[in-house]
């Protein structure tokens, strides 16, 4: 498994090489642009060269993911919302496929006040057209449903509405699955002992497919399971534990996948010197791999 953590593109999106580098990355997580606002300045092409000189010169940083907006919500029953929602995701797509990013995550959203099923339909919907018409402008970008954890009318806590989302959008292979750790446990998926984990990948294949898991999250949770609380913490120190992670790091159908944390990268130590926890976190989790 290819381990990394969310990395600044402050500067320019090749910036962030040499600092996942730095932070002792295999991999890692970026955003194209703005993580809360809906307007990007387009990618010129000197963007795009630098960046592709980047992708040579850190051969080993590999592969990169983008996170899209939070803002985006596809699950909105209000026409104007779902247009720009849309609108923006096929912007984000494209602009990963123009920096040669083959995976792309996005929050399935909230179905506000419509329903669960409204809900569903609604981002099914938008991931049917975003698939037709970026054929041609992201022809290799895999766009990934990231698991959620279930508060309020967000929707993606269960995978039964994974499953319904993708069926519902053609099941292009284009369309995959982020799964978050912490999230899949607030949403009261287990995955804390062997027995545990084993349960909920079963339960993940049969819902929705294991074959369509196409990165992770590696999160720790502050809350217990099934408490729908989103809120990370990082490796061993919440309520997952070093175990749980243990569970995927060993397992070998997941060797050819990417990891990333979502933690913050630095806190302050007891000394008052700012402590690199993408470099704390990385190594918690490589200790635990059994050769």
């Amino acid at each position: 498994m290819r381990l990394g953590a969310h990395i600044s593109t402050a500067g320019g999106a090749y910036r962030s090489f040499p600092r996942a580098k730095e932070a002792g990355c295999d991999s890692f997580l970026i955003f194209t642009k703005s993580n809360r606002q809906w307007a990007a300045k387009p990618l010129t092409d000197d963007d795009v060269a630098a960046y592709k000189n980047a992708v040579t010169e850190y051969a080993d940083l590999h592969p990169v993911s983008v996170h899209a907006s939070y803002l985006i919500n596809l699950a909105s029953p209000d026409p104007v919302l779902w247009e720009k929602s849309y609108q923006a995701l096929k912007d984000e797509v494209e602009r990963a496929a123009a920096l040669g990013v083959d995976l792309i995550t996005f929050h399935p959203g909230s179905y506000m006040d419509s329903s669960e099923a409204e809900g569903l339909a609604a981002i099914a919907r938008g991931l049917r057209r975003l698939v037709e018409e970026t054929a041609d402008t992201a022809p290799t970008t895999v766009i990934c449903l990231e698991t959620m954890a279930g508060q309020g009318t967000n929707l993606g806590g269960k995978f039964e509405h994974l499953a319904a989302i993708i069926e519902g959008a053609g099941g292009s292979e284009r369309l995959g699955v982020c799964f978050d750790t912490c999230h899949v446990f607030a949403a009261g998926y287990d995955i804390r002992t062997p027995e545990a984990y084993a349960a909920t990948m079963a339960e993940f294949d049969r819902v929705v497919g294991l074959e369509r898991i196409c990165c992770f999250h590696f999160n720790d949770s502050k809350h217990d399971l099934g408490t729908g609380k989103d809120r990370h913490e990082h490796i061993g120190r919440g309520q997952i534990g070093l175990e749980g992670f243990a569970n995927f790091i060993n397992d070998p159908r997941w060797a050819d996948k990417c990891a990333h944390l979502e933690t913050p990268p630095t806190e302050d130590g007891e000394d008052g010197v700012s402590i690199d926890m993408n470099l704390a976190n990385l190594a918690a989790l490589r200790e635990l791999i059994i050769n």
